[in-house]
C-alpha cells in the first residue's frame, strides 16, 4: 500500500503513561493523559476516543473503544532522554544513543563567559527554572538593566529570555545564534528564545516569537530522504527548528495550536502529495510546564474538536498519524517533562478500522512507515507498520 499525503500530528508532550525506566528519570507514576483525567474529574474527547486514545491507558471519561476507526497503539521510547529533539529526532528515524547534556546547577563559566562577552549583555539568572517563574522573579530587573535571562530545565535546553521592547527580536535570536554555537561543544540539545511582553510582575506574556535552535541531526533522516526524492515535507510550527531546517522543503510558522490546524489545513488544501509535519506546541508550553492539568484538559478539548475539520479535509490517498514526543504530567511535583509512552493513532479514508499496533519499541516505527507509504528507503532505526493499515 502506498500514500499520496501523510499528515503527521505532535501533540506536543501528551505521553500516555510511565516507562519501564520511568523511576531512572526520576518519573514513577507519570501518566500525563491518565493523571490529566483524575485531576479534573474526567475529560470527555470524543474524536480521539473514537480512533483508540482510550485503549492505550485508563482516561478517566474516555472509555476504550469497541471498534477504533483506525489503528491504535502506543510507543517506547528507545533513545536516551525525554525532550523534544530527542523524540523528534527518533520519530524521524535517529536514535540518540547518549543523552544530551543537562545542568541542574546552571551553567559554567566555560559557557557563560564567552557568551557574555560575545552578546555584549550582561546575564540573570542562569539556573534552572521555570519559564514564567523566572519571569516574575527577574523580569523587572531584565527590563531596568538589559540583561537576558538565561535559564535551564530538568531538559537540554538553554533558554535566552528578553523583553521584546528592550532586546529586538533579531538581536535576541543572534544571541540565541551565539549561544548555539558555544554548546555544540557541550552536548546540549536546544537554545531556545523566549521573547515576552508586559510590563511587570504577574502580567508578562511569552510570545510565538519563541525560535529554537537545535544541534544539526548528526545523520540523515527519513526527512532528508524524502526531500531528496523531490517529495514536499512541510514543517508547521517548530518543526522546522527542531530538524534545524533540515529536510523541510516548506517551514510554515505558527502561533499556537488553532493556529497550528488551520495551518495544517492551508498546506492540505496546496499541497497534493508530500509530508505535512505538524507540532502542536501548547500542550506542552502552556499548561504542561506549568502543571495546569485543567488547562491541559481545555487544550485537548480543543484540539479533539478540531478533528472534524481534518476528516473533512481527507483525500482517498491520505494517511493521518497522532502522535507525541514525550509525556509532560502536569501532576507532577516537578515541571519538567516525563519519560513514557507515547500514543500512536492512524487513520484515513483508505486505512482498515480496529488495528491494535501494540506496543512499538521505538518510535522511529513512525518514520519507517512513513518511509514506506512513499516508497522510499527506510530509516536506519524502526520497523514500518504500513502492512497493518
Amino acid at each position: 500500500m502506498s500514500f499520496d499525503r501523510v499528515i503527521l500530528l505532535v501533540m506536543d508532550s501528551v505521553g500516555c503513561g510511565e516507562l519501564p525506566d520511568a523511576p531512572a528519570y526520576g518519573d514513577a507514576g507519570a501518566d500525563t493523559l491518565g493523571n490529566t483525567s483524575r485531576a479534573v474529574g474526567g475529560m470527555t474527547l470524543p474524536y480521539l476516543q473514537k480512533y483508540g486514545l482510550g485503549n492505550l491507558t485508563t482516561i478517566l471519561g474516555v472509555p476504550p473503544a469497541i471498534r477504533p476507526a483506525g489503528a491504535f497503539g502506543k510507543m517506547v521510547e528507545a533513545s536516551k532522554g525525554k525532550d523534544t529533539t530527542t523524540g523528534h529526532w527518533e520519530m524521524a528515524g535517529l536514535r540518540v544513543e547518549r543523552a544530551f547534556a543537562t545542568f541542574p546547577q546552571g551553567f559554567p563559566p566555560e559557557i557563560m563567559d564567552p557568551f557574555v562577552a560575545r552578546v555584549g549583555r550582561g546575564v540573570l539568572g542562569n539556573k534552572p527554572a521555570s519559564g514564567t517563574v523566572i519571569l516574575d522573579e527577574l523580569g523587572d530587573e531584565h527590563v531596568k538593566t538589559g540583561k537576558l535571562i538565561v535559564y535551564t530545565s530538568g531538559d537540554s535546553v538553554f533558554q535566552v529570555a528578553a523583553h521584546e521592547e528592550v532586546v529586538p527580536l533579531a538581536e535576541l535570536y543572534r544571541a540565541c545564534e551565539i549561544a548555539r554555537g558555544i554548546l555544540d561543544d557541550f552536548y546540549v540539545g536546544r537554545v531556545i528564545a523566549r521573547p515576552f511582553v508586559g510590563d511587570g510582575k504577574g502580567r508578562w506574556k511569552r510570545t510565538y516569537n519563541r525560535k529554537d535552535f537545535s544541534m544539526i541531526p548528526p545523520e540523515p533522516t527519513v526527512l532528508d530522504t524524502l526531500a531528496e526524492a523531490g517529495i514536499p515535507v512541510v514543517g508547521i510550527g517548530k518543526i522546522p527548528d527542531i530538524y534545524a531546517g533540515r529536510g523541510i522543503t516548506e517551514p510554515v510558522h505558527t502561533e499556537g495550536n488553532g493556529d497550528g490546524m488551520d495551518k495544517t489545513l492551508d498546506a492540505m488544501a496546496r499541497v497534493r502529495r508530500g509530508l505535512v509535519f505538524t507540532n502542536l506546541v501548547d500542550f506542552d508550553m502552556l499548561y504542561g510546564h506549568r502543571n495546569d492539568p485543567g488547562g491541559y484538559y481545555g487544550c485537548l478539548q480543543q484540539f479533539d474538536g478540531t478533528i472534524p475539520r481534518l476528516e473533512a479535509a481527507l483525500a482517498p490517498g491520505d494517511l493521518v498519524m497522532i502522535t507525541a514526543d514525550h509525556g509532560n504530567d502536569p501532576t507532577t511535583v516537578s515541571t519538567d517533562h516525563t519519560r513514557e509512552h507515547v500514543p500512536i493513532l492512524a487513520f484515513g479514508p483508505a486505512c482498515r478500522a480496529g488495528r491494535d499496533l501494540g506496543v512499538r519499541t521505538t518510535f522511529s516505527d513512525v518514520g519507517a512507515t512513513i518511509a514506506a507509504a512513499f516508497g522510499v528507503a527506510p530509516p536506519r532505526f524502526g520497523q514500518s507498520f504500513l502492512s497493518e493499515l
